[in-house]
């Protein structure tokens, strides 16, 4: 009896589409032959970047651009290479990647970088997850980064979510005020908000010193590049031959998110194999498009409390019934009251529902802009949706307490 024979049946041990699937994963950081469209913005980093590698303080960075324009991966991409590259000459480089959309507390940012460079044995100290107040949290970063790097890279992606911008003033200065002494601080700020340097406090504008880079959207073509680079994820003979073109078209509408295009042919793919088909096709593209979209505005609004989708879905039913694209909060508030006798919610003010608009807005959610009256009018907030309505709706209307509208037909007001 073979090895092979004692295996359990329930599950599959062969793989008919992928080769290696965790090329298409979003947290796969590809080699440097991999990255493509990005000579200027990799130069620029390492340039900031190039200090490091002889133990010297590096320049401070900010990033800005819209999402899947390569502005994670090369970051994480030129740390890695300059780690490396100071290891030749027996300097210490580390680096901690934060996403602040998930950590944007001072505290929490701290603890996490201090547990990233740590090295007990070194430092002499632990960093535990709860039970210090946020100095002593910084007091032991500083130890542990002056006894276990030479350098320290940190990397804040979605730094617009930061909920209190002190720790930037504090990280940036940590050498200045003496904090360290044996190491220094780089910083990293991605953003696809280019205006978020205007939004930070005076004592951090003054005393943050950076450079800024900008990164374009991708084009049709350099997402092809991209997606063709990626095809050794698939067996040979899997993909028909306009499975990436189409691919790259649908992603190149959405302003050129290479993430996006890399999701829509991993689930291509997926789907394929769950229809147990030898071959993945443009249907399979088109399907995997909607399946994505889904997915990813089901990520931005998990969570959110049933009011926000009830909000939203008025902003929806507003969307679909009109060839208007926005619409006034006075508007959204009359389809709210609406939708909320619906559901048997307490109806909010119309104060709290711009308030809960406006952190949408925030959430990039949707996006939201004032508009002036006229001379002596004052102005308003106008709303939009950022996603195609009908993925708007089915995502919100798989909160079962929501489900009850799907019946209701979807007039608006």
């Amino acid at each position: 009896m073979s090895a092979d024979d004692d295996r359990d049946p329930l599950f599959r041990y062969d793989d008919p589409v992928f080769a290696d699937e965790r090329l298409l994963e979003i947290t796969h950081l590809p080699g440097p032959d991999r990255i493509v469209g990005r000579d200027e913005q990799m130069q620029r980093v390492a340039d900031a970047l190039n200090p490091a590698i002889f133990g010297s303080e590096p320049n401070h960075l900010f990033i800005f651009g819209k999402t899947g324009t390569g502005k994670s991966l090369i970051s994480r991409s030129i740390t890695q290479r300059v780690i490396s590259e100071a290891q030749r000459d027996d300097i210490t480089v580390k680096y901690a990647f934060i996403d602040c959309g998930e950590q944007n507390t001072e505290a929490s940012i701290v603890k996490t970088i201090a547990q990233i460079v740590n090295e007990p044995d070194r430092s002499g100290i632990s960093v535990p997850d709860r039970g210090l107040g946020t100095g002593d949290y910084y007091k032991r970063l500083w130890q542990a980064i002056d006894h276990c790097t030479d350098v320290t890279i940190v990397i804040l992606d979605e730094i617009d979510m930061l909920e209190d911008d002190e720790v930037l003033r504090k990280l940036s200065r940590a050498g200045e005020n003496r904090r360290i002494s044996d190491s220094s601080i780089g910083i990293i700020g991605i953003s696809n908000k280019i205006d978020f340097p205007d939004h930070l406090s005076e004592r951090v504008k003054s005393s943050l010193s950076r450079d800024e880079l900008v990164f374009s959207p991708y084009d049709a073509n350099q997402l092809v590049e991209i997606l063709e680079k990626r095809r050794d994820a698939f067996h040979d003979g899997v993909l028909s031959d306009d499975v990436i073109p189409l691919t790259a078209a649908l992603a190149a509408q959405e302003h050129g998110d290479a993430r996006k295009a890399i999701d829509i042919l991993r689930n291509a793919g997926r789907i394929a194999k769950k229809q147990n088909a030898t071959r993945v096709t443009a249907d399979h593209v088109r399907d995997a498009k909607e399946k994505t979209e889904a997915d990813r505005f089901n990520e931005l609004i998990e969570g959110s409390p049933q009011q926000a989708k009830a909000i939203l879905y008025s902003l929806t039913l507003l969307t679909e019934n009109s060839t208007e694209k926005e619409f006034p909060t006075k508007i959204i508030y009359n389809q709210y009251k609406e939708v909320a006798r619906q559901l048997d919610f307490d109806v909010l003010s119309e104060r709290r529902v711009q308030e809960i608009l406006q952190e949408q807005n925030f959430l990039n959610v949707i996006q939201s802009e004032r508009e002036g009256r006229g001379r002596g009018r004052g102005a308003h907030a106008k709303h939009r949706l950022l996603e195609n309505p009908s993925i708007v709706k089915k995502v919100l209307l798989r909160d079962s307490r929501l489900a009850v509208l799907e019946d209701d037909g979807g007039e608006a007001t």
